[in-house]
């Protein structure tokens, strides 16, 4: 599975947005991790790492039931 970069983008929204639905964790503190998640896994450069960097944020996702 090749991942694209509005795929990415698409799961950093997505991620987001969960954060607003948070009621028992600090939503500041969801989006402040999300984001220097994304900030630190962005110079993967192969493949099957991106992958599974996208797949775990999948996974979250589909905990919370946002998606």
């Amino acid at each position: 599975m090749s991942v694209t970069k509005s795929e990415v983008l698409r799961l950093y929204k997505n991620l987001i947005q969960y954060s607003k639905a948070l009621t028992l964790t600090d939503p500041a503190y969801f989006r402040k991790r999300v984001t220097s998640e994304f900030r630190k896994n962005k110079n993967l450069n192969k493949p099957d790492d991106i992958t599974f960097a996208y797949q775990k944020g999948e996974a979250l996702l589909r905990r919370g039931s946002v998606v």
